[in-house]
């Protein structure tokens, strides 16, 4: 391979044994297993942009390093990435068609992240998430009276279920404790979608331990007739997207697996809009599906619950911020955050877009996107916040925050 070149993937270092590392992991799942590198190697690494020959990037470490790496060890570097699938190569493209026919051919949609991020066995699944809803922190596993309405509208994090645990067991809680919902529109982020499509949906149904989460493919072939863009050119997104997944977790946990349906979309960035001040309601993309789904909507005659799986500030130096995520940034992020949410809870996505713009999305709102796209379709409806957290990562220097909050 003369012209190396690596994939898109996430970079971002780790310390072993008092060493730095950098570790390469492919968000999509193509390449199923991450790569730990040193600083020489992730420098050669760095150079493999399909440009640069090899005899190109022997002259770059030199200069770097101040000696000649031999042919033979960049040879061995680019078999191993092209083996792990990290670099744009025929091996790579024939792994993707291969993993696109197969997921393509699935009616569900696997649980990829059950034994990594929650249990995979059904049983010790359930005592994991039911001791999220105890006491100081969780709202309490029983439900003391059950309401006899149904929520509008829902918002819950899509942080790891573990780090994020009290936010998620108060968000459904909060459901638990009205009357059930018969079809979840479920607006997760998108975080890998880089197309021109912004709303991506998939007609299988999400597999959980619990059993698979149905998906109203009905609803959703009326949804895209409505709608001028292709909601099925992106699917494949949903393979590897936990935004999504952690919903249908909690809903087959909290509900069953069975006396409901659900519409799984995925939102990608609305950041060229907040770069151009736009409101996204005014790009033809997102006006045009809010329509499509208000009108489908319209039609309903069942318990609609939107749902939107988010996540709230990114900062600190995992995300590029030069300054670490300490007390103090921890402080400014949830004063930030608070002031956000209350334009949620008024239901009002001008005010809420509009706060975002105020600083150009510094602080990197993870679930912007699905929850303007929920504030459309909720508009002026009131929301109540249930829980608030931040999980700092002392190893990265950054923290995530995240939140709770249920629409009447």
């Amino acid at each position: 391979m003369e012209n190396p070149k690596i994939r898109a993937v996430e970079a971002f270092p780790v310390e072993q044994q008092g060493q730095t590392l950098i570790c390469l992991r492919d968000p999509s799942g193509l390449a199923p297993e991450p790569v730990m590198l040193g600083m020489g190697a992730y420098f050669i690494v760095t150079l493999f942009d399909g440009r640069m020959s090899l005899k190109d990037i022997q002259a770059a470490f030199a200069k770097r390093f101040g000696e000649m790496i031999p042919l033979e060890k960049l040879d061995e570097l680019i078999a191993a990435l092209d083996g792990a699938y990290f670099l744009d190569s025929p091996a790579f493209h024939e792994r993707e068609r291969h993993v696109r026919e197969e997921f393509l051919a699935s009616p569900d949609r696997p649980a990829a992240l059950a034994g990594l991020c929650y249990e995979k066995d059904p049983a010790k699944l359930r005592l994991e998430l039911a001791a999220f809803f105890d006491p100081p922190e969780g709202p309490g596993r029983a439900v003391s009276k059950k309401k006899s309405a149904s929520l509008a509208g829902l918002i819950a994090p899509h942080i790891d279920p573990r780090r994020g645990a009290a936010a998620y067991a108060h968000a459904y809680h909060e459901l638990m404790a009205h009357e059930p919902p018969e079809l979840v529109v479920i607006l997760g982020t998108s975080h890998y979608g880089a197309g021109p499509e912004l709303f991506s949906a998939t007609r299988k149904n999400y597999a959980t331990p619990f059993g698979a989460v149905e998906t109203d493919g009905a609803f959703i072939d009326r949804l895209a007739a409505r709608y001028e863009g292709d909601l099925f050119a992106d699917e494949m997104l949903h393979r590897g997207e936990h935004s999504i997944e952690f919903q249908a977790l909690f809903l087959a946990y909290t509900l069953g697996a069975r006396g409901y349906q659900v519409v799984p979309i995925l939102v990608s960035s609305f950041h060229e809009m907040v770069a151009n001040s736009v409101t996204p309601a005014r790009d033809s993309r997102v006006g045009s599906f809010i329509e499509a789904l208000k009108a489908e909507l319209d039609t309903e005659n069942r318990r609609v619950l939107i749902l939107a799986g988010v996540d709230f500030a990114h900062v600190g130096k995992k995300f590029g911020d030069e300054f670490a995520a300490d007390n103090t940034v921890a402080e400014r992020v949830q004063r930030e955050d608070l002031g956000l949410i209350e334009t949620i809870k008024r239901g009002d996505p001008e005010g809420f877009f509009a706060d975002i713009l105020k600083d150009r999305d510094a602080r990197r709102i993870c679930g912007l996107s699905p929850m303007y796209t929920q504030l459309e379709l909720l508009r002026g409806r009131s929301a109540r916040l249930l829980k608030y957290g931040i999980a700092m990562e002392p190893q990265s220097e950054s923290a995530v925050s995240f939140a709770s909050l249920a629409f009447d």
